[in-house]
């Protein structure tokens, strides 16, 4: 262990020094002041180091003039009593715990993670990959043109790239403390650490840590300081497992729209889930009333004036229930879509063994899933063999006794919402994979992707360990026991539902004129306000499709950061969009 300086001995014990004192300490003579205080922009706002200004006056004057739209932190302030006096209405302290972890207690990675690489963010091509990211985990985006320079101490930002695909999956920020505020501690520390939710590649956001960490050594610095929510579990372990540990000092922040949640404590949205929760913080920053009548069920009541909508998550008082009934019935889903003119695969009830395999023979592969059912529950896909659409057939009976059989149509699984009859967000599907890392088995990979997915989407998708995987993985011609290469990837689900572990790659901005045009005609056909329509298609930019289902509760938190709680809210409220 790295012996403690007396000053550091106190702090540990909760002595923690005046303002005079420790800025005297950080003068380096133990009596002069800092020359000036000390702030670094970070494209998102100003770290401004606490122990750099004079006294709390002036720090709390500095925090007061964070700009709109922005977020200042000021760190390491030793007496947060005497800062929040100085503004008690205005700044709070934040619920988060400083981490520390001295260099000399680092320990190399034992395991080498691939599939991917670190490197600095160098155009704006990278910054709108970092800030759609960000804006993905509910983060500030970065302003680059607003960052403090590094030659007068600015941080950098590091990103994670797929090496095969060239997609942003991860990114961290890191600032130097002895370019940044003269730190006579030599230290350094990490900010804005993120993994993408769509990312399957193990280890990202261990590697970016141990990245900094490892820049930051040889570099001669002597520590790297982070900062992380009280009750973020996952992180923390991740942060234990390194060999950081709890710093006694405090950060404050000036009371703001972004940070309300941090200051007024949990709110009517708590225990909702994600899907449920994007629409009442939406309503909320517009000042429309909300009650929470079942958080379980993702039941909830939007008022403002005269007007009063009941919704489970985005379903609405504004769908009929013979609308709901049109989507639900995936049979009379196709026929009103087929009367329509719109592209749909062939269709039948599952029936006697004849029937079955008649049907088979004349497609050649099969869909087999219940007649009403969601989240991907029951769904089996391209069965070429008649054993393989028998047991499937039992395994949908599990969800309803009414059985289909579709005719299957290779491609990519797009998801289209469509919100007042206008294309909101579309996105491809991709089913559930795993990584080979040469190591462990494919169900401990299958494990351990799925427990990531669980932890980024707040426990709404994870990769069933049942039947369709298990016979995903033998058309591969493996088993659950075996060990997949290194880098090797191998799809676990034939289907792309996201509550079965699939991801979303979005592709509003490309997506075919063809295809948009199709998925508002099938929202008006089904007469329903707001729908997810799943089409199988071969490229979101070539006009060739068939819709295979109709989703009257569509996700509109797996869509960010398209705009879909903002278009849902103004559906509802048209009046309210002259709030935000």
């Amino acid at each position: 262990m790295k012996p403690q300086s007396a000053y550091e001995q106190r702090l540990l014990r909760g002595q923690a020094p005046s303002y005079e004192r420790l800025q005297a300490r950080l003068a380096g003579d133990g009596s002069e002041p800092h020359d000036q205080p000390r702030a670094v922009h970070c494209g998102w706002g100003r770290l401004l180091i606490g122990h750099t200004y004079p006294d709390p006056a002036q720090l709390a004057q500095a925090l007061l003039e964070e700009q709109a739209g922005e977020r200042d932190i000021a760190l390491y302030v030793a007496a947060p009593h005497q800062l929040l006096a100085q503004a008690p209405q205005q700044l709070f302290l934040d619920p988060s715990d400083t981490l520390r972890l001295w260099f000399s207690d680092y320990r190399p990675a034992q395991r080498v993670f691939r599939g991917f690489r670190i490197r600095r963010a160098q155009n704006d091509a990278d910054w709108q990959a970092i800030n759609a990211l960000y804006q993905a985990r509910g983060m500030m985006p970065v302003v680059p043109e607003l960052l403090t320079p590094r030659h007068l101490g600015g941080p950098v930002y590091w990103i994670a790239e797929d090496e095969d695909s060239g997609a942003v999956i991860g990114s961290v920020m890191g600032l130097n403390h002895s370019k940044a505020f003269d730190d006579p501690e030599h230290g350094s520390s990490l900010w804005c650490l993120a993994v993408s939710p769509q990312c399957s590649r193990p280890g990202v956001g261990e590697v970016l840590v141990r990245h900094l960490v490892e820049h930051f050594m040889s570099r001669g610095l002597a520590y790297l300081d982070l900062s992380v929510m009280h009750d973020n579990r996952q992180a923390k372990r991740l942060y234990d497992k390194l060999g950081f540990r709890n710093l006694p000092t405090f950060a404050v922040k000036r009371k703001n729209g972004i940070n309300q949640a941090l200051f007024l404590g949990p709110g009517p949205e708590v225990g909702l889930n994600p899907y449920a929760k994007i629409i009442v913080n939406e309503a909320l920053r517009r000042g429309i009333e909300v009650q929470v009548d079942d958080a379980n069920a993702g039941l909830f009541t939007l008022s403002l004036g005269g007007r009063r909508v009941r919704c489970r998550e985005s379903l609405s008082d504004l769908t009929s229930a013979v609308t709901m009934t049109l989507c639900q019935d995936k049979r009379l889903t196709r026929q009103v879509l087929h009367a329509a003119g719109l592209q749909v695969p062939a269709q039948q009830l599952a029936g006697s063994a004849d029937d079955n395999l008649a049907f088979l023979e004349e497609h050649g592969s099969l869909v087999v899933k219940p007649v009403d059912g969601e989240q991907g529950q029951g769904v089996a896909v391209d069965l070429r063999a008649f054993d393989e659409v028998s047991q499937a057939v039992e395994q949908a009976r599990q969800f309803d006794s009414r059985v289909l059989l579709e005719s299957f149509h290779a491609g990519l699984d797009l998801r289209i919402l469509v919100i007042g009859f206008e294309v909101v967000a579309a996105a491809i599907r991709h089913p559930a994979e795993i990584i080979g890392d040469g190591t462990h088995s494919i169900q401990a990979l299958i494990e351990a992707q799925s427990r990531r997915r669980q932890a980024a989407t707040g426990g709404e998708s994870r990769i069933p360990m049942d039947e369709e995987t298990e016979r995903t993985v033998r058309a591969a011609g493996l088993g659950l026991a075996d060990v997949l290469p290194a880098g090797q990837r191998l799809a676990v689900r034939r289907t792309a539902n996201l509550h079965t572990g699939g991801t979303l790659e979005d592709v509003t901005e490309r997506l075919h004129p063809v295809l948009a045009d199709a998925a508002v005609r099938a929202a008006r056909a089904l007469e329903i306000p707001v729908v997810g329509l799943d089409f199988m298609v071969r490229d979101a930019q070539q006009p060739d499709y068939v819709i295979i289902e109709a989703n009257e509760r569509a996700g509109l938190a797996n869509h960010e950061p398209q705009p879909t709680a903002e278009r849902f809210v103004d559906l509802l409220f048209p009046h309210s969009q002259a709030l935000t």
